[in-house]
């Protein structure tokens, strides 16, 4: 009988980077709009979705053995795990992220002393208590379903705890940031027990490699030319290079072929340099991963 490992796949917010994520590693992850789960070409996986929020206790208490979920919700549900890689996925919505304590631009609240007998909206309620406490300040904590910014504006609650990455939702709800509660990043979980097996180990980091090096690859592009070898040492100079650039003698013996992975975000520039110092038949490609 073939081993299974039981994968908790996102679903919500970041379902679609995770998919993504799973392709340019090297998955093929399919599900239908209304399903709870997914298709996956690895029979050695089960995949299944779940919120986020709950992901950290299904992994905990071993009806999954392992699955992907932000920092902020272990810590919030208290699960006892493993984590297996932090995932930071530089064009979606694996980013880092905060839970900012908020109070309107025009609130008497300026800093996290002022909401002693305040009420707070919150998805991140444990969360948001245990700092509260740290902080020796007595107020209420609610629970909120959903559109939090909404209650503090309308004077439902004092303040609130929300989620954000870059401020900007905040500010078009002319809300003020006072504190930070906790800094979170995506990550691969596992239960502690599943951690132990073996083969369940070797499983899960063969995905959080294959996982990283797509993550490593994001805004970095691969480059190939030719340069005579009297022009080298001019395109060397211009060059970028993670480590060093691979230079591989050609058939015509006064050529060598030159190959490098620089960022994506400088290539345009880079390029017309690389030119002008000599280089020719250039050639830009993407990459699926970069293992270090």
């Amino acid at each position: 009988m073939s081993k299974i490992l039981k994968l908790g796949i996102p679903k919500g917010s970041l379902q679609e980077s995770t998919f993504k994520l799973f392709k340019k590693a090297g998955f093929n992850l399919n599900v239908s709009e209304r399903s709870y789960i997914p298709s996956i070409d690895d029979p050695e996986i089960e995949p299944i979705m779940l919120r986020a929020q709950e992901m950290s206790r299904y992994v905990a208490d071993g009806a999954l053995d392992c699955g992907i979920t932000g920092y902020d919700w272990v810590v919030e549900n208290g699960s006892d795990v493993v984590k297996v890689e932090e995932l930071i996925y530089a064009k979606q919505s694996l980013n880092p992220v905060r839970w900012v304590l908020a109070a309107p631009e025009n609130s008497k609240i300026k800093n996290i002393k002022d909401l002693k007998g305040k009420r707070i909206a919150t998805e991140l309620v444990n969360v948001t208590k245990k700092y509260l406490k740290k902080n020796k300040v007595s107020a209420e904590v609610e629970f909120s379903w959903g559109a939090t910014e909404v209650k503090v504006a309308t004077g439902l609650v004092d303040a609130i705890v929300e989620l954000t990455e870059t401020g900007r939702s905040l500010k078009a709800h002319n809300l003020r940031q006072i504190a930070t509660i906790i800094e979170s990043t995506t990550q691969l979980i596992a239960n502690k027990v599943s951690y132990r097996d073996n083969w369940k180990k070797d499983k899960m980091e063969q995905i959080a490699l294959l996982l990283k090096g797509a993550i490593q690859a994001e805004e970095k592009v691969g480059l190939k030319m030719n340069v005579r070898k009297v022009d080298l040492k001019k395109v060397l100079s211009v060059l970028p290079s993670l480590k060093n650039p691979t230079i591989s003698n050609l058939a015509q013996g006064a050529w060598v072929a030159v190959e490098t992975v620089i960022d994506e975000r400088i290539v345009r520039n880079i390029i017309p340099k690389l030119k002008a110092a000599g280089a020719e038949g250039i050639i830009e490609y993407s990459l699926n991963k970069l293992i270090y």
